[in-house]
């Protein structure tokens, strides 16, 4: 069983707080952690994909909630929504540390009369697909925290082996891919889950009987990921008007398969673009949608970048949330066309700029983005790098790198 980033922060929750949620993708280990952490707390584990917990839940969530015994796990709990009133009423009545553990499949907050129920009792933790730090066993290291502090000397950063990182670009994060041993059986498993969570999820989220135009649009979504989000081209390409669009897109946030990263503006001296990037928030995912096999990519002569840099913002954000350093994630693009893929920022307004180029050579064109970023901010301007594809961590100037992109898997030294 794979270590996870959150567990730390999971039971850190527990011992103050009365409701803790652990919310994310189907099929990304949720139900595995909370089922050990109820055998090893000594909690009653229950699930609502159980027809007959279901079936109770829902007749009568007040008297289903009081009947429980002493702390407990409820899994997939967005599968009935009242039942969060109830939560709250018997926290109400007893208070007390780590009384309920909850998951879902969707972000609980944006469901219907959820985000007020729990305020102020409850704890929201995201569980995404396994980053690659997981998948290599060392769970406690914070790449987001290393980048930002820039501490190479504490990692031992090996060269980018081309086909080991086709194989983490193609196999994603889901813990049932990564197990998958060819192509085609991760794309099978691909095309299932698909077609489980728009068919049950989203449609249960959406109170619709159809939504037969969901997975074109998540294809699309997938085709355009590491771009500009553009409704009014979306609503052309699609078919659908952008009122349906926008609520379309909503759901596929709802379920994390796909994720918006908004745009940095704090200056206010400067014209900023001001949209959002769109991802598909699984490389996996997002190279079976598009198309792109091991196979495949290794007989092409480059790599695509936006695939590489899916793979970047999809890395960073499994690491924000443990990150002691309070970080946040953005784009950055002005009216004439600078940009930088990635910046993080701290509380106090301090950033990293990080360029992804998916090419395994690197030059001092590349880092326009980041020079324009440390002249304009100044003192706020801590440093910036190159993620890419090659064998060398190289310094450009006292602040800025070229890091290869197997400083997500990084070992600790």
């Amino acid at each position: 069983m794979f270590q996870r980033h959150i567990e730390p922060l999971v039971h850190e929750a527990l011992a103050d707080t009365p409701v803790v949620v652990v919310h994310g993708a189907r099929q990304t280990g949720k139900s595995t952690l909370v089922r050990t952490l109820a055998q090893e707390t000594g909690r009653s584990y229950l699930t609502l994909d159980d027809g007959a917990v279901l079936a109770a839940a829902t007749a009568d969530p007040h008297g289903f909630v009081q009947g429980l015994q002493g702390p407990v796990v409820l899994d997939e709990v967005q599968r009935v929504p009242a039942l969060l009133l109830a939560i709250k009423a018997a926290v109400d009545r007893q208070r007390e540390p780590g009384r309920f553990v909850l998951t879902g499949s969707a972000k609980v907050l944006q469901l219907p009369d959820m985000a007020d129920s729990l305020a102020g009792r409850m704890e929201i933790l995201t569980l995404w697909p396994l980053s690659a730090q997981e998948q290599s066993g060392h769970a406690a290291l914070n790449i987001a925290d290393a980048l930002w502090d820039a501490r190479w000397s504490s990692l031992q950063i090996t060269p980018v082996d081309r086909a080991d990182l086709i194989k983490r670009l193609t196999q994603g994060g889901y813990p049932e891919a990564i197990t998958r041993t060819s192509d085609a059986r991760r794309s099978a498993w691909f095309d299932s889950y698909i077609q489980a969570i728009l068919q049950r999820d989203v449609r249960e989220l959406a109170q619709l009987g159809q939504l037969t135009e969901m997975p074109r649009l998540l294809a699309l979504l997938a085709q355009r990921s590491a771009s500009l989000l553009n409704f009014a081209e979306l609503s052309r390409s699609v078919g659908l008007a952008q009122t349906t669009l926008k609520r379309y897109f909503a759901l596929l946030e709802m379920v994390f398969l796909v994720l918006r990263l908004p745009p940095w503006d704090r200056n206010l001296g400067k014209r900023l673009v001001k949209t959002p990037k769109v991802f598909v928030m699984d490389p996996g995912l997002r190279a079976h949608l598009h198309g792109y096999s091991a196979q495949t990519l290794a007989k092409s002569h480059g790599l695509p970048g936006p695939l590489v840099e899916s793979f970047v913002v999809a890395e960073l954000h499994k690491h924000l949330a443990f990150s002691r350093a309070g970080l946040s994630l953005w784009h950055y693009r002005t009216q004439t066309h600078t940009e930088v893929d990635c910046l993080l920022e701290d509380r106090a307004g301090q950033l990293v700029g990080i360029e992804v180029k998916a090419s395994a050579t690197v030059d001092a064109r590349d880092f326009k983005g980041l020079r324009h970023l440390e002249d304009t901010e100044g003192a706020r301007f801590r440093h910036g790098m190159v993620l890419y594809a090659g064998r060398e961590l190289v310094s450009f100037s006292p602040t800025l790198w070229a890091v290869p992109l197997s400083v997500f898997w990084a070992m600790p030294v």
